[in-house]
């Protein structure tokens, strides 16, 4: 576990079981809301999503190059058609991790709650709901709405 000295609320998975939290999340949040987000980050690691995110990388490079040798002038397309598969693939892992999240924290005798409450809480210190067409994260009020319909 790294921590970064910065004051936003965040915390990643670097893959590899490298997990990332900044001061201001361990400054800030609760003992339920830490949970919540390190449930969320350890799903990732479970799911392989780092390692998937670089295999889609590089196939992405590669098909641009090609791309480029078929159609000359295509390559300024590619990359921003490699942006918008890529976000629309990270929005899709964060539902997954959500889901699997909340496996996690009920199989150590806690509840999806605590995950719910700590995207509430994130939302409410960030100022923004997260999502939209150029995001890599869905929007914070859909992925509590999809939370609270797990069982």
């Amino acid at each position: 576990m790294g921590i970064i000295n910065q004051d936003e609320i965040n915390a990643a998975n670097a893959g590899n079981c490298e997990f990332y939290v900044t001061m201001g999340l361990l400054r800030r949040a609760n003992d339920d809301q830490l949970r919540g987000v390190l449930a969320h980050e350890l799903a990732h690691q479970d799911l392989g999503h780092v390692a998937k995110a670089q295999v889609l990388g590089a196939g992405l490079g590669i098909l641009a190059a090609g791309l480029q040798q078929l159609f000359p002038g295509a390559g300024a397309l590619a990359p921003v058609a490699g942006e918008l598969v890529v976000r629309s693939h990270s929005r899709n892992e964060e539902y997954a991790a959500d889901r699997h999240a909340v496996g996690i924290l009920q199989r150590t005798g806690h509840s999806k709650d605590e995950l719910v409450d700590a995207l509430t809480w994130i939302r409410r210190v960030s100022g923004g709901g997260g999502g939209g067409f150029l995001s890599t994260h869905p929007a914070i009020d859909d992925r509590i709405a999809t939370i609270q319909k797990l069982h």
